[in-house]
Parts: C-alpha cells; sequence; structure tokens
C-alpha cells in the first residue's frame, strides 16, 4: 500500500512579475510529487501577471490579487488560504530545480521536523549562477545570530512552527524570514538538512541593491 504523505503548499508572492512568473510556476506544478497546492499572492500587478494567471488551468492552484502591505502581507494571506501540512515560499522569479525536487523529500518521508531546508542557487537577473550554498549537514542554530543562514527558497516550515510563533511581521519589508526564525530562537527546533540543491533564488527581486536597508532591518531584528 502506499504511504500516506504529506500535503506540501507553495506560496508566491508576487507584483509585476511578467518576466518568470510562468516558469516559476511550472516549476511547481510540474513536480512529479502529486500531493501539493500552489497559493499564488499578487499584489495588484498590471503588467501582465494576471493574465498569465487566468490562463493556467490547474486544481492545484489558488490566486488572489489585490493590493498589499508589501511581501509579509503577501505570504500572510497565503498561509491562510494554504491547506498544507509544510509551507514552502518562492518569488516570483524563483522556483524549484527540477520536477524531482519534492519527490526526493518527501515522498518516502515519515518524520515530523519542523524545519526541513535544501541548498539554493544564487543566479542574476540572466540565470547565470552567481554562487550556491553548501549547508552544513547538522544546523546550529546560533548562526542565525550572524546572518539568514537558511535560504527561504529552500525551506519547508511545519504548520505547526506558525502556531507556536505567529506568522510574519508586516514592519519587516526584506527580512520578514530572519525575523520568524530569530524570534523561534529560544526553543528553535532542530533542522532535517537535506544537501541536495533544491531552488533558485534570482537576484533582481525587492532586496537587489538594498543592502543598506536589509542590514538595517537585520540590526533592528537583532
Amino acid at each position: 500500500c502506499r504511504l500516506m504523505n504529506y500535503k506540501i503548499s507553495i506560496i508566491i508572492a508576487v507584483f509585476n512579475g511578467k518576466d518568470h512568473i510562468e516558469k516559476t510556476i511550472n516549476s511547481i506544478l510540474n513536480q512529479e510529487y502529486q500531493n501539493l497546492e500552489l497559493v499564488v499572492i499578487d499584489g495588484g500587478s498590471t503588467d501582465g501577471t494576471i493574465q498569465i494567471l487566468e490562463k493556467i488551468q490547474s486544481k492545484k492552484l489558488k490566486w488572489q490579487t489585490e493590493k498589499d502591505r508589501g511581501i509579509s502581507d503577501a505570504f500572510n494571506k497565503g498561509l491562510k488560504l494554504s491547506t498544507g501540512d509544510y509551507v514552502n515560499f518562492q518569488g516570483d522569479g524563483d522556483g524549484l530545480l527540477d520536477n524531482k525536487v519534492l519527490t526526493k523529500i518527501f515522498q518516502n518521508y515519515k518524520g515530523h521536523d519542523k524545519i526541513i531546508c535544501g541548498n539554493i542557487i544564487r543566479i542574476d537577473k540572466n540565470s547565470k549562477v552567481l554562487f550556491r550554498t553548501k549547508l552544513k549537514s547538522i544546523f546550529k542554530k546560533h548562526s542565525l545570530l550572524f546572518k539568514m543562514a537558511l535560504p527561504h527558497q529552500g525551506m519547508f516550515l511545519h504548520k505547526s512552527f506558525f502556531k507556536e510563533n505567529g506568522s510574519f511581521d508586516i514592519n519587516f519589508k526584506y527580512a520578514m524570514d530572519y525575523e520568524l526564525l530569530l524570534r523561534s530562537y529560544r526553543d528553535f527546533p532542530e533542522v532535517k538538512i537535506i544537501e541536495a540543491e533544491i531552488a533558485y533564488w534570482r537576484a533582481d527581486g525587492l532586496g537587489e541593491g538594498k543592502t543598506l536597508g536589509i542590514f538595517k532591518e537585520y540590526l533592528k531584528i537583532k
């Protein structure tokens, strides 16, 4: 008999992302692993993103469009719509590496880890590789005191993590994922590390060229 497998919710926040959103969506909907849903939260795009969403015929896709207060707000809306056991967050230009990613992680997974995380490939706006992360097999939480040491494109959070720690703080524009992890620092759960590369992170998002603003948020969060 088949194992009961976990349902995975992947949330994409997008605003005027027509250049890459279709490719990112396809990287998720074309997954070999079937027990998933894709939740796209659009911030009121005017560039053709909505038309792309309207033409996609898939029962696995949920989407909505309305003005929001930024990525944190969009992610929180996505959380409210999602029904999965584990949640992953992608930007409109990111996406999963290939169609076997979720199968590799979840097909035979019977654990109850609150955080599962794999490596990501950082790419520029033309898809050229900038760097690859190399997560150590055992994650030590003190690394979070220096930087965001778990890339959110490669991270799957169990829904119980949000019940215990709350959702994203909409006062943060760039480092909302970092703030959420540091908020849970005292009772930080063990992290199951997947040593494979599982997702892309495109370098043309909201934080591109905003290094000073990002570091100011890091300082405030710490």
